[in-house]
């Protein structure tokens, strides 16, 4: 097993783990509705050699308190937790270290995105997104944890997982209040498009879809399009949405193998 150390939050700062190396210059943060302990076998591989720094992110887990963030507010929150490093996220956490990297993009020393997105572009579509998430987090009041995330895990965004990586249990660290306002807050909804400003990444970046996840191939696409040179794109067989569950043995290799290339 990994060696664990948490990593306590603060006013300025969020909750974490750190696996293996407990000064890791990597960082990881979950999606929307999970927490730093719901990366399984994908993070043990990631945290072997270097060390894993896996956050809690605003709303969620220990990181209850910051759950009224915004999506700014929150990245600045992750670049106080982990400085200069190789920020790396998945769903929501992707879309908050992209936020980090075009804010702050002298602590980036490189960026995985896994089923991330820059953020809805057109004002009808991120209104009606916005006005979902709303009415998600009323239904996470409604109706509690269990029956939320039960539906929750429900989506055909999910139907992939296995019965071990849904972490169904992990996931019940969290707590109403802090979803519903991390919905509300930080949804994608409420998301300013970072579409225009993807030119102000500096860093190496890997994006990383499931084959199966079309809508956020074409994601992907655009967003290695709009980075530049810097940019990448892995596809990873046999995966859905949360490729790095699904198929953690070849997701880990993928990041690996660029964090590998892409410095110290």
């Amino acid at each position: 097993m990994t060696a664990e150390v948490e990593v306590k939050v603060t006013a300025t700062s969020l909750a974490a783990r750190a696996l293996g190396a407990a000064n890791s210059h990597r960082v990881f943060v979950h999606g929307f509705a999970q927490n730093a302990h719901c990366l399984g076998m994908f993070g043990q591989l990631l945290a072997q050699d270097k060390g894993l720094l896996a956050v809690d992110a605003p709303g969620h887990g220990q990181s209850v308190q910051h759950g009224e963030k915004s999506l700014p507010q929150g990245a600045e929150l992750l670049c106080a937790t982990a400085g200069t490093a190789h920020y790396m996220g998945y769903s929501m956490g992707g879309r908050l270290c992209l936020q980090a990297a075009v804010t702050h993009p002298e602590l980036l020393r490189s960026l995985v995105l896994i089923g991330a997105t820059a953020g809805i572009d057109d004002p009808a579509e991120r209104s009606q997104r916005q006005d979902w998430d709303r009415q998600q987090a009323d239904l996470l009041g409604e109706v509690g944890l269990d029956e939320f995330l039960n539906s929750w895990l429900d989506q055909p965004l999910f139907a992939g997982l296995s019965k071990p990586a849904r972490f169904e249990q992990e996931r019940r660290n969290n707590t109403v209040v802090g979803l519903s306002a991390s919905l509300r807050s930080a949804g994608t909804g409420s998301m300013t498009p970072l579409w225009d400003q993807l030119s102000l990444i500096r860093c190496p970046v890997l994006v990383v879809t499931g084959s199966s996840d079309l809508r956020y191939t074409e994601i992907a696409e655009r967003l290695v399009q709009q980075i530049g040179h810097s940019a990448s794109r892995v596809s990873i067989p046999s995966a859905g949405h949360a490729a790095h569950l699904e198929q953690p043995e070849a997701t880990a290799y993928a990041v690996l193998k660029f964090l590998e290339n892409a410095g110290p």
